[in-house]
């Protein structure tokens, strides 16, 4: 059920309906109008990545091909959602979901009239049926809940095309020595208190059944962050 940008409809009624640890933890981030109009800022995501966004959004944008069908799980703060977009051409579709109101009307002015794009509101874990070519959750997975995560990873892995492609761009363990790790340790425990499971984890370990894919995982900046790209294998 995708609906145009242009006139998106609410399938999530309201605020209320959202699960409790969105009201419970990231109220202040993506809840509130206020927080966010400074937040959804260049400068801001930057500061919060270290520097390291322009980085992180160029091995997302590194993956795509302009005729591609790419769904987006959920709004990013920044420029990388319509700069995804405009990666595609006439033949190119590109969806983006998000749980929230608020996110999926912040996402529709940032893309304004751009071709062959949609956005709807949804549950990254109950999606419907359509499959893609290009998959991307960034920074997703260190906000949800352990439970969220493996319901998350199984469905998106299960909505990309047998040649097509996950991509996950989210926090890691950083290396022993990297300075800014007992930085973030205080940032998880304060603000973002389901992400430290990231740093005690594979990703892969979320999924049901991981040996039905590919995993190729890349981390930067120390460790901090890693890139991991997921294909399906070729059947036997």
């Amino acid at each position: 059920m995708a609906i145009p940008s242009s006139s998106n409809t609410a399938t999530i009624s309201s605020v209320s309906a959202l699960p409790t640890y969105m009201h419970e933890v990231y109220e202040w981030a993506y809840l509130n109008p206020r927080n966010v109009g400074i937040l959804d800022n260049e400068i801001v995501v930057s500061t919060i990545l270290w520097g390291n966004y322009k980085r992180l959004k160029q091995v997302v944008l590194d993956e795509i091909k302009p005729n591609m069908s790419v769904l987006q799980v959920a709004h990013v703060y920044g420029s990388l959602i319509p700069e995804m977009a405009r990666c595609l051409n006439e033949d190119g579709k590109f969806e983006l979901i998000d749980i929230s109101p608020l996110q999926i009307t912040v996402a529709d002015k940032k893309l304004g009239n751009l071709p062959n794009v949609t956005t709807r509101i949804a549950d990254a874990t109950n999606l419907n049926d359509e499959h893609h070519d290009l998959v991307n959750c960034f920074f997703l997975l260190h906000e949800i809940p352990d439970d969220y995560k493996r319901r998350v990873v199984d469905t998106l892995l299960s909505k990309i095309k047998p040649d097509g492609t996950l991509i996950i761009v989210d926090y890691h363990k950083p290396h022993r020595l990297n300075p800014v790790k007992p930085i973030m340790r205080f940032i998880f425990h304060w603000f973002e208190p389901f992400a430290k499971e990231l740093w005690e984890h594979d990703i892969q370990d979320y999924a049901t059944n991981p040996d039905q894919y590919s995993w190729h995982k890349e981390t930067i900046f120390g460790g901090l962050y890693q890139k991991l790209i997921v294909k399906r294998k070729p059947e036997t």
